[in-house]
């Protein structure tokens, strides 16, 4: 049996065989122009109806001025990391309607139809693009046609016709309770209107996600992903509650916030903290991580990978999508340095015993839902 795989320019064509016999490479100088891809592009997973990469990438810094120091002057370099990312197979990019700061609100889902439309790479890549986006539960949506009109809006401005997975942001039971039954008729609507091809929550507890799976089925239409703040800093009683819960429904879990924002990188210390917001946050959890950094950096070092690289690749060892966030060519060069491999069991537990072994967690995210 022979398998032949063919790849736009920026990749290498190969042929494998279960042939005895090696093929010859006939040029040197060939094997040095070839260009290999940082993992194999046709390894994709499933959500819903769609296959996507084994990490998306996050846009929440593409607008955001007041916790990621965006300046519309970076926008060239998000578009050739934009582009790096899906000449790389990675085929996942997630918003959301809120994400932009102040005039800018909406800016991430603009700079992904902008970036989209001027991708001038291999068209079968570009198509094969998923976005999937969030709609913010305003307390001035309050009927499914609004939800519908914000899936429309959202359209526009990433110049789609159909979005790949469209996502409620959060839930209002814990405010707004009557709210909610509205929101869900939403995205029934937007699912049966083919603005959506899937529909997924995001900072849905497990109580409310049982709910809104029951719901959205009664109804013809499968709940295919819950995304949620998912890390070694963030493996508590609900996060493996609602990782059961998925795994048991067929629902991919979508882990936003993959290192920590940062925490699990091991760029920073209690001496060198970043500005803004984040530092106050950082301040409060970094000196307790020694122990998970710790095993990190061990790790890391005997695999010659990098800290982030270990840490992103333990959320796709525990069958999660990771979507860290990217602002730069450097930073998504090294994200895309976790897939293509896998940690072992033992490191596995490693990681996880010293995560249990560190007294700080991530700040639970407010929105979130029992």
């Amino acid at each position: 049996m022979a398998l032949l795989i063919s790849y736009p320019a920026s990749t290498v064509c190969i042929s494998c065989s279960t042939s005895s016999q090696n093929p010859a490479i006939s040029s040197p100088s060939l094997l040095k122009n070839l260009k290999i891809p940082r993992f194999w592009p046709w390894q994709k997973v499933k959500i819903g109806p769609l296959g996507v990469s084994p990490m998306g990438f996050g846009t929440w810094a593409w607008g955001n001025q007041l916790l990621w120091g965006y300046q519309e002057s970076m926008d060239n370099e998000l578009q050739q990391t934009f582009n790096l990312a899906v000449e790389n197979g990675i085929n996942l990019f997630d918003t959301a309607d809120s994400y932009g700061t102040g005039k800018l609100n909406g800016q991430s889902e603009k700079l992904l139809g902008k970036f989209i439309s001027e991708f001038e790479g291999n068209k079968q890549l570009r198509d094969n693009i998923v976005i999937a986006t969030k709609f913010a539960a305003y307390p001035w949506r309050l009927t499914p046609n609004q939800f519908v009109d914000a899936c429309k809006s959202s359209l526009d401005r990433i110049r789609l016709d159909q979005i790949g997975i469209g996502q409620l942001h959060w839930s209002t039971a814990n405010y707004a309770p009557l709210q909610e039954r509205a929101l869900w008729d939403g995205l029934v609507a937007m699912y049966d209107k083919g603005l959506v091809r899937a529909v997924g929550v995001s900072n849905y507890g497990p109580k409310q996600l049982l709910k809104i799976h029951d719901y959205l089925k009664a109804r013809g239409v499968p709940l295919c992903s819950a995304q949620v703040q998912f890390s070694l800093l963030s493996i508590g009683k609900d996060q493996l509650e609602i990782k059961d819960i998925c795994d048991s429904l067929g629902i991919r879990v979508i882990a936003y916030s993959p290192l920590g924002l940062g925490m699990l990188t091991g760029k920073y210390t209690p001496s060198n903290l970043p500005s803004g917001p984040r530092g106050l946050l950082f301040r409060q959890i970094l000196p307790g991580l020694e122990p998970l950094l710790n095993s990190l950096k061990e790790i890391a070092q005997r695999r010659r990978k990098t800290i982030s690289q270990v840490a992103i690749n333990w959320c796709i060892s525990k069958g999660t999508i990771p979507i860290p966030g990217v602002k730069s060519i450097k930073q998504a060069e090294e994200n895309l340095g976790a897939l293509g491999w896998q940690l072992t069991s033992d490191e596995l537990l490693q990681l996880e015993y010293a995560a249990l072994e560190s007294p700080r967690k991530m700040v639970q995210n407010i929105f979130q839902t029992r």
